[in-house]
């Protein structure tokens, strides 16, 4: 199979594909590499060391999509790589098809086959979305803390406190990865932390990362009680391959005491709070009812040295496979087949 690694143009994007030590497995089991000029540098990847293991490096997008037929990339195509692609490619990345109903169109009508990463599921889990989870609900938590800070428009708070100051209040509405990383960073960062879940196994596990986190069924009052009453507010609800609920509205943001902070992880796939709207590292935050939001589509792009390694390590196990001829006939990666032929195929995304 020949295997594309395009470089990442989404703004303020670093990560990439696959790392050097990921595309030698790929050479080794005798597939044929292509990796885009300069694709890794970012994430601190020069060429040189896709070219140690036997990469082809390509000196632009247009020689690799041509020489390519798996692109696997980090984000979704945007405007210049869809005037690239072609029915016969196979494309292989996050893709959050349910928020982006245009790319999806220009999907269908290219025809290619699109197996979306964060919708592959495994053993009741999402193996190829669980690793920039992990690094989003971390960095929602650290960003958050941050921009609570007077000169970027926050309240003035410390959110562990100090003796004689009171601590910060967080809320986390989910407890999967994301939000049980964003809770775990809240928590050692002294905030009194609550996290809204229906599952109760999840609520014990975040009880358990100390006295100061509380699990709570999100029950509507409670959780916009608690939203009110919050300095920092992370959103990481999760409908696989759906689009996110709005479970905290514009009416409740409004109540937030001004300069509080909003994180919505879920942004993604639209944002669970009405207020949501997508931005980017190039100009990450917004003001909306006196709240701060930020809600950045690429969150995990910003530490993309860590991404990359962290992504790869799940991702090289799949990517051997569906570069096999028949990798249709695994159970699991059908589960990530979201367009095929002009069609949609993920049953969530019927109804976009």
């Amino acid at each position: 199979m020949q295997v594309g690694i395009p470089r990442e143009i989404k703004v303020k994007e670093g990560r990439v594909g696959l790392i050097p030590a990921a595309c030698a497995t790929l050479v080794d089991a005798g597939h044929e590499v292509f990796v885009e000029h300069d694709a890794g540098l970012l994430s601190g990847y020069p060429d040189e060391m896709f070219q140690a293991v036997g990469v082809n490096i390509l000196p632009d997008a247009g020689a690799l999509y041509e020489k390519a037929k798996l692109i696997v990339k980090v984000k979704e195509p945007i405007a210049p790589e869809l005037d690239l692609l072609q029915a016969h490619h196979l494309l292989f990345s996050y893709l959050h098809l349910a928020a982006e109903p245009a790319l999806t169109e220009k999907l269908l009508a290219i025809g290619l086959t699109g197996v979306a990463f964060e919708t592959v599921q495994a053993g009741g889990g999402l193996p190829l979305l669980a690793p920039m989870s992990n690094i989003a609900g971390r960095i929602a938590a650290q960003v958050g803390s941050h921009l609570l800070y007077q000169p970027l428009d926050g309240k003035g708070l410390l959110l562990g406190g100090v003796p004689g100051a009171e601590r910060g209040k967080v809320v986390v509405i989910g407890a999967g990865v994301a939000g049980g990383n964003a809770a775990v960073v809240a928590a050692n960062l002294g905030a009194q932390v609550t996290v809204f879940d229906k599952n109760l196994s999840k609520l014990e596990q975040m009880r358990a990362l100390g006295h100061n986190v509380t699990g709570l069924y999100p029950y509507p009052t409670a959780l916009t009680d608690a939203v009110c009453e919050a300095d920092l507010v992370i959103g990481a609800v999760l409908v696989t391959g759906a689009r996110a609920p709005h479970v905290v509205d514009r009416k409740t943001v409004q109540q937030m005491s001004q300069g509080s902070v909003i994180a919505d992880i879920s942004v993604d796939q639209g944002g669970c709070i009405e207020t949501t709207r997508p931005t980017t590292y190039a100009d990450p935050t917004y003001l909306d009812e006196g709240v701060v939001h930020f809600c950045v589509t690429n969150m995990p792009g910003a530490v993309p040295k860590t991404a990359s390694q962290a992504l790869s390590a799940s991702l090289i196990p799949y990517v051997l496979r569906i570069a096999q001829a028949d990798w249709r006939n695994d159970s699991v990666l059908q589960t990530g087949i979201n367009v095929e032929a002009g069609k949609l195929v993920h049953p969530a995304l019927l109804n976009i």
